[in-house]
Parts: structure tokens; C-alpha cells; sequence
């Protein structure tokens, strides 16, 4: 493993780009650090995923990560600032340049649109939100906040609901005509940070026409049931213009998705649980069908001593922004025969904090600034088993930010001078009074990296 400290230099993106290419040539596991988390989600038509289907060219380095577009929430007031709102501020820069010819554009029509997300690592999240460019927005222009409606069309509150491997949310697309861009938000319910995707959408006008949602998926039953796993079918749907999908839902959380295949392989069940389950079928347009028959079952319960561990954790990386006194982590779930019931962080060899099962992140403060530390995480089930470790995660602090007088609002600043406000360092690039530093408005303020 080797250590690489975290920085914004254009030295040290070229050397994370070559990190990553030969990581992919060798098949050699290194950790690689930026300032933003990997591995997580997007909207399965956005910007970022038709670069990586090759439907969009000269992406850069988003082709390998689609689902790593993440920043501070809070977009209007926060979020990524005017101009880096595609690659949510992040090092995938090409995804910032904006014409009105530079980017395939999907298919859309005023009414009922279902937006469509793949989760790499699921989160505990409190929304998803959706925007859209206003008529008259300027396509040839950086994307800003101006360019949107800021307020959402569609707004889903989560409150700290966790995904499966897919999200799915049905929203009603106001009127537009031409080129506009939707940014879909994915807010997370227990960091500061969301994940952010633009979809580049063409409107060919008027409403759309298939209002008619698929008839009901029938006589569905379950079968091959395991301790973890167990199968769902159903009979197909109709559809007047034609069936895209199906939802499988427990409860009200969706845990499975198909392309139109009629069963689904479930895993990852907890042994000796019941679960309800429906299904529901989906269109092109979005028109979503009734819940199918409830489908009940229990899992079976694992027999004799629970002997076998948990799967190790995966994919430990920063979650977001390391502090100079703080590193933010986060993991892929573990899997076990019976269940899994917690994780233990680990600094080096020594024992830090212990997490829920439901967790799958942890923030480890009282660090010291400019300093290396190797991180791990193990995984524990009801029987006192302990997984491997996980990878070994390498991160070594940023040195202590530099400090600012605090913003005041009744200071007259002028262009060069430089505060703090919220624990983030601006700078004035021209006279100012009382606007506020990282508002949508203050544009005379830059953040100082």
C-alpha cells in the first residue's frame, strides 16, 4: 500500500490518473485519494454514465467512475459552485464544458418521466431532488445556478431510508422546449455531502401522449428459498405501447429491478426473517402499474452453531473531504449466513469505534494534522464471528487550514482580501458589502482551495 497525501495540484491529478490506469492494466488494489469519495451512484442516462457507455466522447477519466460525482449538499445555497455544477466540483472537469452541440441528449417529453439510478454503495439518504434549466437559459454557457429553476420540480423525501442496488423515482417533467439539462441530487442523510448527475434532455414539445401505466404484474410466487436468498416471479404485464420494467419492493423498499425479465435472484436476505414482497411494472413514459399479490415468505434459519464469519468489508475509502483533524469513511456491506450485526474501525491496531450493521460509515476525529494513518474495518454477526479485515485505506491529513478574519457583514472588503466563513477560506475578487460568502448570489467570492 503507499500513502499519498491529499491535493488539489495539477502534479498530483496527473499522478491519481496514472494511480488508476495502471491499477486497471495490472490488476494491482492501491487506494487513490482525491478530494471526493468513489463509487456510489447515478442516474442511469445521465451525462457522466453515457460518457462511460461511450455514447458521449472525450470524457476523460469519468468513463471508469460514473457514479463518483459528489459534493457538499445544500445545492442552491451550497453545493458545487457556478461552473463546476456537472462535475460537482470534482477532478472530472470535462464534464464542465458546455455547448449546446457538446453532449448526446436523451429523449424527453412534458409529463411523467421515471428517473432511473444505479447505486454502487448504498447510503442512508434524506432526499432526492430534481431541477431543470429555465426555458431561456443560455446552452452555451457554463452551467450556473441561473441557468436553473431553483426550485425542484420533483422533491422525494427519504428520511434516512437506505436504497438496494437501484432507485427509481416517477416525476411529473415540467413543459419545455429544446436542449435543457435536469440535475438530479442525491442528498445524503448523515455526512454533509450528495451526489450530483445532470441529464441532457431534448424536448421535441407538447405532452406526452402514453399517460396509460402497464396493467398489474399477476400470480406472483416466491421459490428457492434459502437462509439469504430466495426467487420472485410473476406473470408479464401489458403494456399499450410497451413494458419496460419491473420493481420488486419489500415493504415499501425497493430491493430489486429488471429489464423485463419476469423473476429475480434475490440475495443478500437475513436468515430467519419474513419478507413481504410486490412487484410493480414500469413504462418508457414512466407510468408506473399497480402492486401486484403480496408475496410472504421466511427465510430459512441457519441450523447448528453459527461458525462462519462475515464477508470482509470492501471498498473502504474517504467518504467526502478529510480534514486536517478528521477522515470520513465508508465501506460495502459484508455479507454473512445468518446476519451481519456490526463493524469495528480500526487505526492501525488500535480499536476506534463500533458501528451498527445499518452503518456503513464512521467519521474518525482528534487527529493531527499532516499526519499518515492506515484505516480498516471488520465485520461481526450475532455469533461473535469477525470477518478479515478490508482493505487497507492509506490517507494522510491536510496540514491546518490557514486562518482568515471572520466575514463580517458590515465590513467593506476589496478585491484580495481574504476571510473565513463556515470553516471555508474566500477570497474577494472586487468591492463588496454584505453579500454573504458561499451564496448563490456572492459571486464576488471565491473559495480559496
Amino acid at each position: 500500500m503507499s500513502t499519498l497525501r491529499l491535493s488539489s495540484s495539477k502534479q498530483f491529478k496527473l499522478f491519481i490518473v496514472f494511480s488508476i490506469m495502471f491499477s486497471l492494466v495490472f490488476g494491482i488494489s492501491s487506494t487513490v485519494f482525491v478530494k471526493k469519495a468513489s463509487a456510489h451512484g447515478n442516474v442511469t442516462n445521465s451525462r457522466a454514465a453515457l460518457c462511460a457507455s461511450g455514447q458521449n466522447q472525450n470524457c476523460g477519466q469519468i468513463i471508469y467512475e460514473p457514479y463518483s460525482l459528489e459534493g457538499p449538499k445544500g445545492f442552491p445555497a451550497a453545493g458545487p459552485p457556478d461552473g463546476k455544477i456537472a462535475s460537482a466540483n470534482t477532478w472530472f472537469t470535462q464534464l464542465d464544458q458546455q455547448t449546446s452541440t457538446r453532449w448526446s441528449k436523451v429523449n424527453i417529453s412534458a409529463g411523467s418521466y421515471t428517473f432511473n439510478w444505479s447505486i454502487k454503495v448504498p447510503h442512508a439518504t434524506t432526499s432526492w431532488k430534481y431541477y431543470m434549466t429555465k426555458q431561456n437559459w443560455d446552452p452555451n454557457a457554463p452551467l450556473s445556478r441561473a441557468s436553473f429553476d431553483l426550485t425542484p420540480f420533483c422533491s422525494v423525501s427519504s428520511g434516512g431510508a437506505q436504497p438496494g442496488g437501484s432507485y427509481s423515482d416517477t416525476c411529473n417533467i415540467p413543459s419545455r422546449t429544446g436542449y435543457q439539462v435536469i440535475l438530479a441530487v442525491w442528498e445524503i442523510y448523515d455526512t454533509n455531502n450528495a451526489f450530483y448527475n445532470v441529464i441532457d434532455v431534448n424536448f421535441s414539445g407538447g405532452n406526452n401522449s402514453d399517460t396509460v401505466a402497464p396493467s398489474t404484474p399477476s400470480s406472483a410466487a416466491s421459490s428457492n428459498i434459502g437462509t439469504t436468498t430466495a426467487t420472485i416471479s410473476w406473470g408479464a404485464s401489458t403494456d399499450n405501447v410497451g413494458v419496460s420494467g419491473y420493481r420488486v419492493f419489500n415493504g415499501t423498499n425497493q430491493i430489486a429491478t429488471t429489464n423485463g425479465a419476469t423473476s429475480a435472484n434475490l440475495t443478500n436476505l437475513t436468515a430467519n426473517t419474513t419478507y413481504n414482497l410486490t412487484v410493480k411494472a414500469f413504462d418508457a413514459a414512466g407510468n408506473v402499474s399497480n402492486a401486484s399479490n403480496t408475496v410472504t415468505f421466511t427465510t430459512l434459519p441457519v441450523t447448528g452453531p453459527d461458525t462462519l464469519p462475515p464477508s470482509a468489508p470492501s471498498s473502504l475509502h474517504v467518504m467526502g473531504t478529510a480534514t486536517s483533524t478528521s477522515v470520513p469513511l465508508m465501506w460495502n456491506a459484508s455479507t454473512d449466513n445468518v446476519g451481519v450485526k456490526e463493524y469495528q474501525i480500526f487505526r492501525g491496531s488500535t480499536y476506534v469505534a463500533t458501528v451498527p450493521a445499518t452503518s456503513l460509515q464512521y467519521t474518525v476525529t482528534n487527529l493531527t494534522a499532516n499526519t499518515a494513518y492506515s484505516f480498516t474495518v471488520k465485520a461481526l454477526d450475532h455469533a461473535g464471528n469477525v470477518s478479515a479485515a478490508s482493505n487497507v485505506l492509506n490517507v494522510t491529513t491536510p496540514a491546518a487550514p490557514v486562518g482568515y478574519p471572520a466575514w463580517s457583514a458590515t465590513t467593506t472588503y476589496v478585491a484580495g482580501n481574504k476571510v473565513t466563513h463556515n470553516n471555508v477560506n474566500y477570497e474577494a475578487k472586487w468591492w463588496t458589502l454584505n453579500e454573504t460568502p458561499g451564496t448563490s448570489t456572492a459571486t464576488v467570492w471565491k473559495v480559496i482551495p
